[in-house]
C-alpha cells in the first residue's frame, strides 16, 4: 500500500481481558469486545457495513463456523456480510487488513473486526497439538512450536552466540510490563535469576527454551471499529495506517535461514519504505513474542540492531519503557496472552489506546508513531502496521 492511499483510521475498539476464562465460551467473547468496540466508536451498529472474525481454532472449540456470532452482539448486524480468516498467529491481523482493504476499496465505509480464540478448553497437550498444525507437516509434524522456535534459537546461537540470557531479560521485561496491564493474563514478576536456570518451576521444554520462553495459553478476545476517511467528522477520535504491510514467506523451516528472520525483515523494510520513515522515528512497538527468541530476532529484524547485537541492546535497557523504543509494553504475548486468534488485533487496539493517550498505566510519553509486527507460523505470515494519530 501506499501511504497516501491509506484513506481508512480505527476509531473505536474493544478488548476482553486475557487469561483462563472458564465461564466465556468463543462467542461470548467475539460478541463482548465487539459490543465494546461499537460504543466506543459512538456509531450504530446499523452503519456498520460488513464483520471480519479472525479465529484460528483448529479444533480448539467445536465451533468452525463462526464468523456470524458476531451478528450476535447488536441485531442491526443481521443480514451483514460476516467473513472468518485465518493465518495461523496472525489470523487477528489477517482479519483486520482484509477489513482495511475493503474499506480503502469504498466498497465498505465501516468495518468490524473481532479477534478472538477460546484455548483453555483443551489441556496443554491438546493445545500442542492444534497449534502444531500451523507447521509445514511433511517434515515438522512432530515438532511442537516450542520445539519449532527452539530451532530458531539453536541457529542463532550457533552463529551469534547464546542468546539465553538476553532471552530471560526480555521475559523478566515483559512480565513487569504486564504489571500496568489490567487485561493482561498474567500479574507476576519474574526474576532474571528464575529465567536464567532451569528448575522444577520453571522446566527446559526444548532446549533452549524454558517455561519462562514461552508465552501463555488464553482465551481473550479484541475488536475495532475501521472506518473511511470520509465518514471520519463527527467521530471522537480516528487513528490512521501510515503503513500496512504483508509478506508470506515458504512454509518450511529447510528452506529458510532460521538466524535471520528473512520474512519479518523484508515486511519490516516495505513498512518503513510506504510509510516514508525509519525504525528510528518509532515511540513504541507491541511485537509477537511467542517466544522470547522471537522479540530478540524481532529486534535484528526490525533495523533496531545489528545481526547477532540484539542481546547487548536488551542488557542495556533500550526496549524497556524509558529506554530507546519501549517494546511490548502490554506485556506481550509472553505476560499479556496469546488467545491466537484475538493477538493481532489486540496489539492495534493497545497501539491505538497508546496514540490516543488513552494506555492508562501502560502509557508512554510522546506517543506519536507506533509499530505492530503480529507473525503466523515460523516466521511465515508477517504483518507489519504502523499506526499514527490522526487530528482534524
Amino acid at each position: 500500500m501506499n501511504r497516501n492511499r491509506i484513506q481508512a483510521a480505527i476509531v473505536g475498539w474493544g478488548h476482553t481481558k486475557f487469561g483462563k476464562l472458564g465461564g466465556e465460551t468463543i462467542e461470548t467473547l467475539v460478541q463482548a469486545a465487539a459490543r465494546e468496540a461499537i460504543a466506543h466508536a459512538r456509531i450504530d451498529a446499523a452503519d456498520i457495513d460488513a464483520v471480519w472474525l479472525g479465529h484460528f481454532n483448529s479444533a480448539m472449540v467445536p465451533d468452525a463456523f463462526c464468523s456470524s456470532m458476531i451478528l450476535g452482539a447488536d441485531p442491526a448486524l443481521r443480514f451483514k456480510p460476516a467473513t472468518r480468516c485465518e493465518n495461523a498467529c496472525a489470523s487477528g491481523s489477517a482479519a483486520l487488513y482484509a477489513a482495511l482493504d475493503a474499506v480503502q476499496s469504498g466498497r465498505v465505509r465501516v468495518a468490524l473486526v473481532v479477534g478472538a480464540e477460546k484455548m483453555t478448553g483443551l489441556d496443554t497437550a491438546g493445545v500442542t497439538r492444534a497449534l502444531g498444525g500451523a507447521s509445514y507437516q511433511p517434515e515438522e509434524a512432530d515438532l511442537s512450536f516450542p520445539a519449532i522456535f527452539a530451532r530458531f534459537a539453536q541457529a542463532y546461537a550457533a552463529r551469534y552466540g547464546d542468546p539465553s540470557a538476553a532471552m530471560a531479560r526480555i521475559a523478566v521485561k515483559n512480565h513487569h510490563n504486564a504489571m500496568s496491564n489490567p487485561l493482561a493474563h498474567l500479574h507476576k514478576e519474574v526474576d532474571l535469576d528464575f529465567c536464567l536456570r532451569p528448575s522444577e518451576r520453571n522446566p527446559m521444554i526444548a532446549p533452549p527454551l524454558k517455561v519462562t520462553d514461552c508465552s501463555l495459553i488464553s482465551d481473550g478476545a479484541a475488536a475495532a471499529v475501521i472506518a473511511h476517511a470520509d465518514v471520519l467528522s463527527g467521530l471522537d477520535r480516528a487513528v490512521g495506517f501510515r503503513a500496512a504491510e504483508q509478506v508470506n514467506d515458504l512454509l518450511p523451516l529447510s528452506s529458510k535461514d532460521l538466524a535471520a528472520f528473512e520474512g519479518p525483515r523484508k515486511a519490516f523494510e516495505r513498512a518503513y519504505a510506504v510509510g516514508g520513515v525509519s525504525v528510528h522515528d518509532l515511540n513504541f512497538a507491541e511485537v509477537h513474542d511467542c517466544f522470547t527468541i522471537a522479540e530478540l530476532l524481532t529486534m535484528e529484524a526490525m533495523g533496531l540492531a545489528r545481526p547477532g547485537e540484539a542481546g547487548y541492546l536488551v542488557e542495556t535497557g533500550a526496549t524497556e519503557r524509558e529506554g530507546l523504543l519501549p517494546i511490548n509494553l502490554s506485556g506481550g504475548l509472553k505476560a499479556k496472552g496469546h488467545p491466537v486468534g484475538a493477538t493481532g488485533v489486540s496489539m492495534h487496539v493497545l497501539a491505538a489506546r497508546q496514540l490516543t493517550g488513552a494506555a492508562g498505566d501502560m502509557q508512554v510519553r510522546n506517543a506519536e508513531l507506533g509499530l505492530c509486527f503480529n507473525m503466523g507460523g515460523g516466521a511465515v505470515a508477517n504483518y507489519v502496521s504502523i499506526l499514527e494519530p490522526m487530528r482534524a
